[in-house]
């Protein structure tokens, strides 16, 4: 098993703020090993909240943005003019401070240009190739879900036997209900995976998923190197806590 470490914070501006310095320093370290860096992104309110974070100081950092290659973990399937799109509203923050190479942008494909969301979710698989993430960033659902994999829905059996790098999804549980996901095999193909959770509504499934819960999507997450989880009180009020006494 890979090195899983937890931060927590006393608020949601405090885990952000934190976070966003800590990838922006991250990156700047991986740009100093390799020309390219990949960085695939998620989506949800938590996750927007640390992209303005990152769009507010990345500037006075040492990243590059024209050597990012930014990627989505999912997308809900939607036309591309939707604000709905996880893609538009990361790059509608970030894109106002970080000057991104268009051809290095890989947003996943809408229902604009596609039939169904399995036609989607091949195309993108198919810009995907054997591409591996540096830091995939994941943000936790209430119910133990990660980017589009559920618990106790039809398509996590498959998550588990399936060969495919993005898979589409029906049916899914919160609205819309079609939406493209990348696999777990891809997720856990990442050489680093950044977990983000706030709120105590979070605060069973991070406990669950922590300890590895099989039952539970984010329970089977793990970097190839290293999964880091970022949490404010509430998400982490049910993990034990100690206090060191010098």
């Amino acid at each position: 098993m890979s090195l899983q470490r937890i931060h927590r914070y006393r608020s949601l501006e405090e885990l952000t703020v934190s976070m966003a310095g800590r990838l922006a320093q991250r990156l700047a370290e991986l740009q100093q090993q390799k020309d390219r860096v990949h960085l695939a992104l998620t989506g949800g309110v938590t996750a927007l909240a640390l992209y303005e974070s990152l769009a507010t100081l990345v500037q006075a950092t040492d990243v590059d943005p024209s050597r990012l290659e930014l990627w989505w973990t999912n997308e809900r399937y939607v036309p591309t003019t939707d604000q709905l799109r996880n893609a538009t509203t990361a790059l509608t923050v970030l894109a106002r401070t970080m000057p991104f190479v268009a051809s290095q942008v890989h947003p996943m494909p809408s229902s604009t240009g596609t039939m169904d969301a399995d036609e989607a979710a091949y195309v993108y698989s198919k810009e995907l190739g054997d591409t591996t993430f540096d830091i995939c960033l994941l943000g936790l659902g209430s119910d133990g879900h990660v980017a589009s994999i559920y618990p106790d829905h039809p398509s996590l059996p498959v998550q588990t036997e399936t060969t495919l790098s993005v898979v589409g999804v029906t049916d899914a549980p919160t609205s819309p209900g079609d939406r493209i996901t990348l696999t777990l095999k891809t997720l856990n193909r990442s050489s680093e995976i950044w977990l983000l959770a706030s709120g105590a509504e979070k605060a069973v499934a991070v406990e669950r998923a922590i300890q590895h819960d099989p039952l539970l999507p984010a329970g089977l997450i793990h970097g190839a190197s290293a999964t880091y989880w970022f949490l404010d009180k509430f998400a982490a009020a049910k993990l034990p806590y100690y206090r060191c006494r010098f």
